[in-house]
């Protein structure tokens, strides 16, 4: 594939492409058994919709409060409304699991000169823990949350953010996640985008187009040329 040239910040999406949403529940089988996976997407395509509704309603609330409805949500649904429950999936939504490819990529983008940041849906609290808890800090310049903007991704401000915070132009930027819809807006707005397709998606039908399609993080350093 050919390279990305003048990239000076990688910025990477958190949940599902950095940190994986799926930990959670599958730390859970022993209660969940073969529920944990319907739990998870459900769990996850509810958070998404919620962020996307309030956003549209202009009725922002962190994305803490909205895991927690979210999960309320996909917890009656499925017949599984256990405060006990509850209450060990949204701790443990505070550390998920790092995909195993992570620390080494952000490494050899770091070596290579090239800023790193996270820029999220998340809330600060939420990506603090979960960078503390995968000790990812030192290989970070930056962890960025939508909060300081007031609205979630896909709307442009939130990209323009990571431009201001990190001083580069879009151009010179490289975008990643594992979320197609992020993938296109962050590419209909300017930025180099490498979709870390992980989950097998179909390419969308919205402006953008990303400039590579990976499955792992572990080929980016190669398109970057770090």
């Amino acid at each position: 594939m050919p390279a990305l040239t003048g990239i000076r910040a990688c910025v990477f999406d958190a949940y599902g492409t950095v940190f994986d949403f799926a930990s959670a529940a599958a730390s859970c089988r022993d209660v969940l058994g073969e529920r944990a996976g319907a739990l998870t997407a459900l769990w996850r395509d509810k958070q998404l919709q919620y962020t996307w509704l309030r956003s549209l309603q202009h009725r922002h609330a962190d994305l803490w409060q909205i895991t927690g409805d979210s999960l309320d949500y996909a917890l009656e649904t499925l017949g599984l409304a256990d405060p006990a429950l509850r209450q060990r999936l949204m701790d443990l939504y505070r550390t998920l699991a790092v995909f195993p490819e992570v620390p080494e990529t952000l490494r050899r983008l770091r070596a290579a000169g090239i800023k790193t940041a996270i820029l999220s849906n998340g809330s600060p609290a939420m990506l603090a823990s979960a960078v503390a808890g995968n000790a990812l800090g030192a290989l970070l310049d930056a962890v960025l949350s939508v909060e300081d903007v007031g609205v979630f991704k896909p709307d442009p401000r939130v990209y323009q953010h990571a431009l201001d915070r990190l001083g580069v132009p879009a151009a010179a930027v490289s975008f990643q996640s594992s979320n197609a819809w992020d993938a296109y807006a962050a590419s209909a707005f300017g930025m180099r985008v490498v979709w870390c397709n992980r989950y097998g998606q179909k390419p969308e039908r919205l402006p953008g187009q990303p400039d590579h399609v990976v499955t792992t993080l572990a080929d980016l350093p190669a398109l970057v040329g770090a």
